[in-house]
């Protein structure tokens, strides 16, 4: 273990640095990249899982950080936050692994453990699960980017390279499209203004 310690004393010396300035740093000295890892696996992770489960979500995190590595020369330097970036190649891996997922939201839904947002009834959340397999992907994608991942409406944009317009009006249908009469007569009631 010769090497290690001379791997923490980088890490260290790094962990101060812009998302943008480690990926510079790992191009002379690719120890550096792993501050991104540290950064944001759990993100990358906890995204993927909500979207295909456990079981691919370690395949889907491991390969999203093996491609942005050997893409770090590509990445745009202007952009200091990296989440967004590591968040649109998850995207894409998960595009390439949509039966599954679709497979896995039949699944969640026929068994009642989706938790979409952890507090919904079980015929709830099978009914939100349909809904969401139901979304043409393009709408779904942005929706899912906003609720599980807690992406900005811009970072949307970047992890999915569109303009921020199109990630409005694209989650402002899939919305539109998740407001059916069955989930609606869930949503809880206002109150009164008495104001």
């Amino acid at each position: 273990m010769a090497g290690r310690p001379e791997l923490s004393s980088a890490l260290r010396a790094i962990e101060g640095v812009t998302d943008a300035q480690a990926i510079g740093d790992s191009l002379a000295e690719p120890e550096a990249f792993a501050v991104l890892f540290d950064r944001h696996f759990d993100a990358v992770h906890g995204y993927a899982q909500r979207r295909v489960g456990p079981d691919l979500a370690d395949e889907i995190a491991a390969e999203t950080f093996t491609r942005a590595f050997d893409r770090r020369r590509r990445y745009d330097a202007s952009r200091e936050d990296a989440r967004p970036w590591l968040l649109g190649i998850a995207a894409n891996l998960l595009r390439r692994h949509w039966r599954s997922e679709r497979r896995r939201l039949d699944a969640y839904a026929r068994s009642a453990e989706f938790e979409a947002g952890g507090d919904l009834a079980p015929p709830v959340a099978a009914e939100l699960a349909a809904a969401l397999r139901a979304l043409p992907r393009r709408e779904r994608e942005p929706l899912l980017l906003l609720a599980w991942a807690d992406l900005s409406y811009e970072e949307i944009g970047v992890a999915l390279g569109v303009p921020i317009g199109t990630v409005r009006s694209r989650i402002s249908r899939g919305r539109a499209r998740l407001r059916g009469p069955n989930l609606d007569s869930h949503r809880p009631q206002e109150a009164p203004n008495n104001g």
